[in-house]
């Protein structure tokens, strides 16, 4: 089965506090999301940080697909109560559109 690997950047609210709960919430993901997260055919997830940008990097196998996880969040009310969790710490790039969050990063060198 071949991986496909997809990368992604997000801003935090450029405040110490917020962004150390923010750390410390991913030191302890519910078992909901992380579930949620496998079932969409992701099976690796790394999340970066410097200052209060992210890049989270993810690995997936055949089965995934961007709209086929953003419609099963849509229909789980716990990634949606997690969701509204993580947006008061969250906040959108300058260049990303209304409503969203995590956006995909283009590569632009391989070695």
């Amino acid at each position: 089965m071949s991986t496909k690997r997809f990368c992604l950047a997000l801003d935090l609210k450029d405040d110490p506090k917020l962004i150390a709960e923010y750390e410390t919430y991913h030191q302890k993901v519910w078992p909901e999301i992380l579930k949620s997260i496998r079932d969409s055919g992701i099976n690796r997830m790394e999340i970066y940080r410097t200052g209060n940008r992210l890049m989270m990097i993810i690995e997936t196998d055949e089965s995934f697909s961007f709209e086929k996880k953003s419609k099963t969040d849509a229909e789980n009310s716990k990634v949606q109560e997690w969701e509204k969790l993580m947006w008061n710490y969250q906040q959108a790039l300058p260049n990303t559109k209304p409503g969203e969050k995590w956006v995909p990063m283009e590569n632009i060198f391989r070695l």
